[in-house]
């Protein structure tokens, strides 16, 4: 008998961001008083304007079936806001919505990568990226990013792990997991390194609007034609606009590449969803000071989160440019123990925590930093302190 399960299927492993924010909310559930640095989504309701949209659609009948590719007037939306936001000039036949992000994501994977291409993927990363690499054919290549140098590559590192092999490397600026925003003179080297070796570049931009300090992100398609013609910009509205439920990511590419992903997507998932798409059309009307608002209470439990890390002794932390992430280094801790357990690694940390603190986090092994664990700060202040609270007494408890 043949295999039940396809042999690319082992490739992939499950996802511990979701496994583990599952299990803090099922302690939840059942009434225990459990903190959780887990999922990165946005704890703010979608904006009332945004909403109404949706009920305007569905009370005007707008729930058939769209182009593949999305809705006219929301890729035409799509076109002005990247005209508008960083200064890239598309036609609506070069963007496809898709089912969020991270569908883009996949959909660039499937559409470019053939069995045995190399995709450079600086670490650390977000972890879908090498199980969407592996299950559409490629091999992932690592570039092990330094905390000395905020978790950010230099192009003389890329040009170093760039073989024949190599078809595209995925650029995530503002970075999940580790807030790093690359500069915009740090881009155009990058893009130099990219344009020289004739590689794609998979620019994920989803967290562009989350910055803080006064970073501004630089997308890498603006430097130049050539690297506009070998980018595909991938964003969404999920964290901007605290839609992560909605479903609703989009891409900009060039118009063979663009082509090639509506045909596939037309057979895969057909359209986003239609109403999503209504609603999304609405919040990229949303005014600056909107987004804002949101970002200046991130930029404040950022400030909190840092400051009582701070006061943990045996870890440290890298400060986060964007996003809504920090990475805690507790590799100093392996070796001490906890109930007579030795911790040895990321999952071993973060098992014993979430056991005795009730405190969940995601462990860094996850995204390439084992050294690591993720902790969000899409959570308010008060869990915020709890939460910092909590792992202080749990590490001045480990012999």
């Amino acid at each position: 008998m043949k295999n039940r399960i396809a042999s690319r299927m082992s490739a992939i492993s499950p996802s511990l961001t979701l496994a583990i924010s599952a299990k803090a909310k099922a302690m939840k559930a059942a009434g225990e008083d459990v903190v959780s640095f887990g999922v990165g989504e946005p704890d703010f309701n979608t904006p009332e304007h945004i909403v109404e949209a949706a009920k305007t659609a569905l009370d005007q009948g707008h729930t058939k079936y769209t182009p593949s590719s999305g809705l006219l007037p929301l890729r035409k939306a799509i076109c002005e806001k990247l005209e508008k936001d960083n200064g890239l000039s598309y036609e609506p036949s070069q963007i496809i919505v898709s089912n969020g992000a991270k569908h883009s994501i996949f959909n660039v994977c499937y559409a470019l990568l053939d069995a045995g291409d190399e995709v450079i993927i600086p670490a650390p990363y977000w972890l879908t990226y090498p199980e969407v690499v592996k299950v559409c054919g490629g091999t992932p290549v690592y570039l092990q990013c330094k905390k000395e140098n905020k978790y950010k590559f230099s192009a003389a590192e890329l040009k170093a792990a760039i073989t024949e092999k190599t078809k595209m490397l995925i650029f995530n600026s503002p970075s999940n997991p580790t807030g790093a925003v690359y500069e915009e003179a740090e881009v155009r080297e990058i893009a130099k390194v990219c344009e020289e070796a004739g590689i794609f570049v998979l620019s994920d931009e989803i967290y562009e609007k989350l910055c803080y300090n006064g970073v501004k992100p630089f997308s890498i398609a603006k430097c130049s034609e050539k690297m506009q013609d070998l980018t595909i910009v991938v964003n969404g509205v999920s964290k901007t606009y605290a839609m992560t439920g909605w479903r609703v990511g989009y891409l900009a590419a060039p118009k063979d590449v663009a082509k090639a992903i509506d045909s596939f997507q037309s057979h895969a998932t057909s359209n986003a969803c239609s109403i999503s798409q209504y609603a999304t059309m609405e919040a990229l009307k949303a005014p600056e000071s909107e987004i804002q608002a949101m970002v200046d209470v991130f930029a404040t439990r950022r400030e909190k989160l840092l400051a009582l890390i701070k006061e943990v002794d045996g870890v440290e932390a890298v400060e986060p440019d964007g996003a809504f992430y920090v990475m805690l280094v507790v590799g100093g801790l392996y070796g001490k123990r906890y109930n007579g357990k030795a911790l040895t690694d990321s999952i071993s940390f973060a098992d014993a925590l979430l056991e005795a603190e009730k405190v969940a986090t995601i462990p860094g092994v996850s995204f390439g930093a084992d050294d690591c664990v993720r902790l969000s700060y899409s959570l308010g202040e008060a869990d915020i302190e709890k939460g910092l609270a909590r792992i202080k007494r749990f590490v001045e408890a480990l012999q």
